[in-house]
């Protein structure tokens, strides 16, 4: 089978992914009505002294709410784009959705992809959080780290500004591989795969798989196809098992395309390739 390709106006860059072992935290805290959703969780991350991981919601309403869904590229510049913004009127409830937590010109930046209810339906896509205000308290869950963030840096290959995972304490006792890993893959990376691949470099059998990014249209294991060479991708549950001593990923997650479109299962195993980018937060298990 050959894997699908897009291809990207820069040079390929030779590491195909990228992942930092990190400490742990344990987040939950409430996000208070009245302030910018990235600004309220960035409170939180300074509160727990974390400086990057993610947080998910569980429901929760916004007014004013804005967002954005893929597109195709409008020039050679970029593979793909964004949709215009999109800004419903009324109250906003959240359905679900994942914040990547890390930093971009010197202040800690969201990364959104969720689902959510409003006057226009149920809809899907990039949530724009420094202009979405939260409108009742929202409690949000995930795991921070104080030695490892995400840093939103300048892509050749993509020519987007993308979160690099990395180190930003030498104390290697606490970002031992009990902790977390963050990480992201590149383009025309069969998602699955990559994360196989990030933790049998790290020791690790078994781990839950957060996390947010695109995918170049999407192969679903009950046969459905998304052909959409842009879309917004959410990790609804992401599981690796142990499988004859061996990783062995596997994903579901909800996904909208060009058309607004939303789909959700589990994808299949060596037939996802990553669009753009894909951020990840890899949580090892025991078991």
């Amino acid at each position: 089978m050959t894997l699908r390709t897009i291809r990207h106006p820069g040079p390929a860059s030779p590491e195909r992914s990228a992942a930092v072992a990190g400490s742990a935290v344990p987040l939950q805290f409430t996000l208070k009505p009245g302030q910018a959703v990235d600004a309220a969780i960035a409170k939180g991350f300074a509160n727990s002294g974390c400086t990057g991981g993610f947080v998910e919601f569980d429901g929760g309403r916004c007014d004013p709410f804005q967002f954005v869904m893929p597109a195709a590229s409008p020039d050679a510049l970029h593979a793909a784009w964004y949709s215009e913004t999109f800004e419903p009127e009324g109250w906003v409830t959240i359905e679900r959705a994942c914040a990547i937590v890390g930093w971009r010109d010197g202040k800690l930046f969201i990364h959104c992809h969720g689902i959510w209810n409003s006057r226009d339906g149920r809809q899907m896509g990039h949530m724009l959080g420094p202009v979405t205000i939260v409108a009742e308290p929202i409690v949000v869950t995930g795991i921070g780290s104080r030695t490892a963030a995400f840093k939103a840096l300048p892509d050749a290959e993509t020519n987007f500004t993308l979160f690099e995972p990395m180190l930003v304490s030498e104390d290697m006792a606490q970002a031992s591989h009990s902790g977390v890993l963050l990480a992201k893959v590149r383009p025309n990376e069969d998602i699955t795969l990559a994360i196989e691949a990030i933790c049998s470099r790290h020791g690790i059998k078994a781990a839950n798989v957060y996390g947010i990014g695109s995918l170049n249209e999407v192969r679903f294991t009950d046969g459905t196809h998304v052909d959409s060479h842009a879309t917004e991708v959410l990790i609804r549950k992401g599981r690796v098992v142990s499988v004859d001593g061996l990783p062995r990923a596997s994903l579901d997650i909800d996904v909208v395309d060009i058309e607004g479109r939303i789909f959700a299962g589990e994808i299949v195993r060596g037939d996802n390739p990553v669009c753009v980018t894909f951020e990840l937060v890899i949580e090892p298990r025991t078991d």
